[in-house]
Formats: structure tokens, C-alpha cells, sequence
């Protein structure tokens, strides 16, 4: 049996499989059904749906630290969500591990938040540098989120996105040592995140 290498050519004509992609509707209908389970770890990415990586222990302990840190800085002139799913887009719904968004002015809404809503989106990273960095970062660039927060644990560094323009960030910033931190859309608040990352 003949083996064919990536570089051979295409028969003339011959077409590349189609990838079916699937709505937001979609996507809430099969949740309803019961084709994805109710705490399925998945989300959905450009009409994608993607299995989240499993929550390690110090995921978690910097998650649960970061909204409390989240929470007492914005006081009532913010929410903070976690987990923080948001419509983006009518083929996406991402859950960034945190999200900082806008509180409405009807207090009962009942749709989740958007792209309009976010003031900042934090994911934290532990085995997952890659998704969040090179697809997830990007992503939330061309939907418009202001800020985005990656904590890469393994290298304990955290990384700011910011200085929206055309749909990149312009401004990428890493330090081990995150401390006073602003808030963007918020009159002069910052959250102190001195100690929140593992040191060695």
C-alpha cells in the first residue's frame, strides 16, 4: 500500500472535508437535550466546541483568591463572574475563568453578559499556556474586550493584554511579580495582586 506525504498534490478538483460548524443555538439546544452533560467542562470557540482541560488544585486556589480579590475592589460598581460564560458573536460562547464585566441596569437579566458588557476577561493558565495565549488572547481581541489577564502558573508570570486597536492588543506586558493593578473602566480602582502567584 502506497503512502501519501502531506506535499503531494491534490487531485484536480478534489475538495477538502467540510467542517461543520454550529450556532450558539445549536450549542444552547444540545445542553437542553442532554447531548453535552450538564456539567460538561466545554466551551464554544468560533462555532467549535472545545473540552476544557481539568481544574488542577492550584487552578483553583488561584481562581477562588483572584475573585475574592476581584470582588472586594469593585464593590457594587462592577460584577464579577466565575465562571464568566459570554456570548460573543452568534458561534461562540467562551468561559474565561473570570470575568469583570458591567453590571446591568436590570439587575434580573437573565442573558448572559457580552462582548459590550466586559471590562476584563482573566484566564489562568496552568497546562493550557498555548490555547489561552495563541487562540483564546486573539480571540478575545477580535470580539473587543478591553483588557485580558493571562497567569501562566508554570512559569508563574502573569501576562497583560491591552491597548485595543483593529482587533489586537498593542500592549503585552509579563512580570513575576504582578502588584497594584487598575481596573480598566473603573474610576481608580486597582486590586493588589502581590502574592497571588506560586513561587518557587
Amino acid at each position: 500500500m502506497r503512502t501519501v506525504t502531506a506535499d503531494e498534490p491534490t487531485v484536480q478538483g478534489e475538495q477538502p472535508p467540510h467542517r461543520h460548524r454550529i450556532t450558539l443555538e445549536d450549542y444552547h439546544r444540545m445542553m437542553e437535550v442532554g447531548l453535552l452533560a450538564p456539567r460538561a467542562r466545554v466551551e464554544l470557540i468560533e462555532g467549535e466546541i472545545v473540552d476544557l482541560a481539568p481544574r488542577s488544585e492550584a487552578h483553583r486556589r488561584v481562581v477562588m483568591r483572584l475573585e475574592a480579590l476581584l470582588r472586594q475592589a469593585v464593590g457594587t460598581q462592577a460584577s464579577v463572574l466565575s465562571p464568566a460564560p459570554l456570548r460573543l458573536g452568534a458561534d461562540s460562547e467562551p468561559e474565561p475563568d473570570l470575568a469583570v464585566v458591567r453590571t446591568p441596569a436590570d439587575a434580573h437579566r437573565n442573558a448572559r453578559p457580552t462582548g459590550t458588557d466586559a471590562l476584563v476577561l482573566i484566564e489562568v493558565s496552568d497546562t493550557t499556556w498555548h490555547y489561552d495565549h495563541d487562540l483564546k488572547v486573539p480571540f478575545y481581541a477580535r470580539h473587543g474586550i478591553p483588557e485580558v489577564w493571562l497567569f501562566d502558573l508554570s512559569r508563574a508570570t502573569a501576562h497583560f493584554f491591552r491597548g485595543l486597536a483593529e482587533g489586537h492588543y498593542t500592549d503585552e506586558t509579563a512580570t513575576d511579580r504582578p502588584g497594584l493593578t487598575f481596573l480598566p473602566g473603573l474610576t481608580d480602582l486597582a486590586v493588589d495582586l502581590s502574592g497571588l502567584l506560586p513561587t518557587a
